[in-house]
């Protein structure tokens, strides 16, 4: 098949916004030469929590995997124990229950969402389950409403991995507010709210939070922050457990500040784009990404198709042809029981994932973030239908819930 021919700029997967008002800050930062932890970390913890609503505590880090690993150390996961997880993932969310010498247990995904399946949840418990990390992929929550009675009923540890997930909800309640033992953002640069790497930790569980507090800083009783600016002389501290390095710096915070003041219009663009897309590609052979429930908020961190049975070309070609006409596409997820080291260790077969298998070889991640003008968004609109349309039949591809409701 011969590429389409294009002398267009390179349109990129993801490009972040950063105003001027996140520059200002950062300049204000280090004016002020307060570059690790201290006021603008507090101040972007203070407005987290407070845009998560009451009864929430929020603990910046410096990435979404630092924060899961204190999350999961914070709950008492330890050598031994088993934490069920999804296959259809970033190797982040597997790697932090090693660090801790316990053992991932991998289940499949939801057909229609590509989210954990609560079946899956149950059917994997054993005695040596000791937590559950849900994974809300592309921007759409889990089914919270069937994974948070399994995990009462069977006295587990729930750490959702809401790295794509903000700010989406479930119940009308945004992820990272409901009923479970934390939840946990990611800031990386491709992210909602990007500020280059970090994250977040939030938590209804007070006891929970100050072990979180202690172990991101090398497991000290104090905050640098207050020992370095206190009135009276302040050097004295203790170290009460082996911590680990994982706190966020002002620097970053300061640009956390400001996109978190744009969350909400972020949101609306997001949303919009989604619909564009909807509309545009329509009547090809491709299957359109789950939409939230009625209600509830759908995060669109990704937009991800899926090429159907009769698409003309197979996944890896289309993302060639995207590149020979300067489009960057990419692929979430490449499922966890594919790759050598989670295979190989944990005996995994393709059989025992199907849908998340199958979703593999056929997902694309299209481009979507804030910076997209209707033009870009036209213009990948246009490409993929000429790709697919190229003298092979299509058909109608309609949103998941469609699909459902079937």
């Amino acid at each position: 098949m011969k590429p389409l021919a294009s002398q267009d700029a390179f349109l990129p997967f993801c490009r972040p916004e950063i105003g001027e008002e996140e520059i200002a800050e950062v300049a204000d930062t280090l004016r002020a030469g307060w570059l690790t932890t201290g006021p603008k970390t507090k101040l972007f913890e203070e407005d987290f929590a407070r845009y998560m609503g009451p009864g929430v505590e929020a603990l910046a880090v410096n990435s979404a995997t630092a924060g899961l690993h204190l999350a999961l150390e914070a709950a008492g996961v330890g050598p031994g124990d088993e934490v069920i997880t999804t296959t259809y993932t970033f190797t982040a969310t597997a790697e932090v229950i090693r660090y801790l010498g316990a053992n991932p247990v991998f289940v499949d995904v939801c057909r229609d969402t590509l989210n954990i399946d609560p079946k899956g949840i149950e059917a994997a418990i054993t005695p040596r389950t000791k937590a559950v990390i849900p994974v809300h992929f592309a921007g759409l929550a889990c089914d919270m409403e069937g994974i948070l009675p399994i995990a009462k009923r069977r006295h587990l540890k729930v750490i959702e991995d809401a790295a794509h997930a903000l700010p989406a909800t479930s119940g009308g309640r945004l992820i990272g507010a409901l009923d479970t033992d934390a939840a946990v953002f990611s800031f990386y640069a491709t992210k909602t709210l990007a500020t280059g790497e970090g994250g977040m930790i939030v938590t209804r569980d007070p006891a929970l939070a100050k072990r979180c507090r202690v172990m991101r800083l090398h497991g000290i009783d104090r905050d640098a922050f207050d020992r370095y600016t206190a009135q009276a002389p302040a050097w004295f501290y203790r170290v009460v457990a082996p911590g680990f390095k994982y706190n966020m710096t002002d620097i970053a915070a300061a640009i956390g500040i400001h996109q978190l003041r744009k969350l909400d219009r972020f949101l609306r663009r997001r949303e919009d784009l989604a619909r564009r897309y909807d509309e545009g590609l329509r009547g090809l052979c491709l299957r359109l990404p789950a939409h939230a429930p009625p209600g509830e908020v759908h995060a669109w961190h990704l937009y991800v198709v899926r090429l159907g049975d009769d698409a003309p070309l197979a996944r890896d070609d289309f993302i060639e042809q995207m590149a020979a006409v300067r489009i960057g596409a990419s692929v979430h997820f490449i499922p966890l029981h594919l790759h050598p080291y989670w295979r190989d260790t944990y005996r995994l077969k393709a059989e025992q994932f199907p849908n998340a298998s199958r979703a593999f070889r056929c997902v694309v991640s299209l481009p979507l973030y804030t910076r997209m003008t209707d033009a870009d968004q036209k213009r990948v609109i246009c490409a993929v239908r000429s790709i697919l349309n190229r003298g092979r039949r299509s058909r109608v591809a309609v949103p998941e819930t469609a699909l459902m409701e079937a």
